[in-house]
């Protein structure tokens, strides 16, 4: 039970006993003059000892009861004006009455509390409401643990308030002034509560620890300083607390990818006008190299540069292919046309599109028999296994190998590309399928935009595949892409 009301129970006026008082001696004199009997003088009389111990309890009901038998033995048990504690009616008269008194008293007392104990439930609640709404109009641009310490603080009128949120590592206080010590004993038992996971209510300095939680998860712990309120309302006030601080880190991350997502889209229509505006000047640049030949007296060297000419900018148009396909591929509204195709045959035809036979032929070919299809947009998946044999091209050491396997395993298949020259650190392994980002030492080894990986990240998500790296250290990098099979049938 709530020690204040107890102690409200104890503090009750002691005007209530002396109106009861009064009222047995008005009532005496009156009686008297009137020449009641015993009978009525004794019901008047059990009257005000039962308003005494409705109204101030059995202690002094006690006292209006030995005043009452008093008063009966002395104006109304004959003979009168004379007092005798050996009248076995006196014992009697105030046996009943001290009765009367123990059950009324008790009763009342009950009622009064649960009476208390209801207003002061129903301010609880009112309080909880009140920071609960609050808190729905915290400054989401302010710091929200700050503003949740100062209003639990101020809704509840608490002495201090003490605040840790352990998944920041951040510790709020607010409140009256104190002693530094006791501030520092305040905030060493606020985190002593999360660390233990357990609430407790100091009863000398009436303050709460309350762990945080978020469901089972103790995300960090709460003092409240001079109050009190229940162990059930302390427990509410700390899960508003823990709810607020989640709904502020929600917030937080969708603001950021909100944000994100709006500079994505203004880059990536950007990018596409870009394309779109480089694909006319190079359409008229490949016309125009296309018809020097034609022109004749041309000497070995000026046709060197010509073909030179002629395969940057092809180099550039499929550059600027990539990056009109690129807005397309993030589209919601972008469908594949799936159908079954065998992906080594798929290699097959990336490899035969390279221009140097040379590099044709550095490709070491380990297929699996009865390769089962995947079903995939014949076009897309030539565009990202064509990107992988290029990286393969240009990031490994010249001449060396370029181990291509494809296998079936646990109902998908398996395409890896192994190659000899560029590890790929294990901190970038995940970052270069980011759009425009290219690793330290790829840089080193040839010119890029940091688009090609993103975009076979793109096609084997919507193809609803994987696609990843692994370095071998003092070796080079294997590259996987990984697409859901499909039976034989289908084909």
């Amino acid at each position: 039970m709530d020690v204040g009301i107890l102690e409200r129970i104890r503090q009750s006026s002691f005007l209530d006993s002396l109106f009861c008082l009064a009222g047995v001696a008005a009532s005496t004199w009156v009686l008297f003059r009137l020449h009641q009997n015993l009978a009525s003088v004794g019901f008047v009389y059990l009257v005000f000892v039962v308003l005494a111990a409705v109204r101030g309890g059995f202690w002094q009901a006690t006292v209006v009861s030995v005043i009452s038998v008093a008063c009966l033995d002395y104006f109304f048990n004959p003979p009168i004006f004379s007092l005798s504690v050996e009248r076995v009616s006196n014992w009697v008269e105030l046996g009943a009455f001290e009765f009367t008194s123990l059950v009324v008293s008790r009763l009342s007392n009950q009622a009064r509390i649960r009476a208390m104990e209801a207003v002061a439930e129903r301010r609880e609640t009112t309080r909880l409401y009140e920071l609960a709404r609050q808190i729905l109009l915290i400054d989401r641009y302010e710091d929200t643990s700050n503003q949740v310490a100062a209003l639990v603080r101020s809704v509840f009128d608490l002495r201090r308030v003490v605040l840790f949120d352990a998944i920041s590592s951040v510790v709020r206080e607010s409140g009256n002034a104190m002693p530094d010590r006791r501030r520092r004993s305040l905030v060493k038992g606020t985190r002593d509560s999360y660390f233990a996971d357990t609430d407790a209510f100091m009863q000398g300095e009436r303050t709460w620890f309350c762990v945080l939680r978020l469901g089972l998860r103790p995300v960090g712990a709460l003092a409240l300083c001079g109050t009190e309120m229940n162990e059930l309302n302390a427990r509410a006030v700390a899960s508003l607390c823990a709810i607020s601080l989640e709904r502020a880190r929600a917030l937080e991350k969708q603001n950021r990818a909100e944000a994100e997502r709006q500079a994505e889209k203004l880059r990536t229509a950007v990018l596409d006008a870009l394309a779109h505006k480089v694909k006319t000047p190079l359409t008229v640049i490949r016309t125009a190299v296309s018809g020097l030949p034609a022109a004749g007296d041309l000497s070995a060297l000026q046709m060197e540069m010509v073909s030179l000419i002629d395969q940057e900018a092809r180099s550039l148009n499929e550059l600027a292919h990539r990056l009109v396909g690129t807005p397309e591929l993030d589209s919601s509204e972008f469908a594949p046309q799936p159908e079954p195709v065998l992906l080594s045959r798929m290699v097959r035809i990336a490899i035969d599109e390279l221009d140097d036979s040379s590099d044709r032929g550095r490709f070491r070919f380990s297929l699996t028999p009865n390769e089962p299809p995947v079903l995939a947009d014949r076009e897309l998946i030539l565009t990202a296994i064509a990107q992988l044999v290029e990286n393969a091209v240009k990031y490994s050491l010249s001449g060396s190998p370029i181990e291509v396997a494809v296998a079936a395993k646990d109902s998908r298949v398996l395409l890896t590309m192994r190659t000899r020259g560029l590890v790929v650190a294990p901190e970038d392994r995940e970052r270069i399928f980011d759009r425009f980002y290219r690793a330290p030492g790829a840089r080193q080894h040839a010119n890029g935009t940091g688009l090609g990986l993103s975009i076979v990240k793109s096609i084997a998500s919507d193809h609803r595949g994987h696609v990843w790296a692994d370095g071998e250290p003092n070796y080079g990098t294997t590259f996987s892409l990984a697409l859901p099979a499909i039976q034989q049938a289908l084909i």
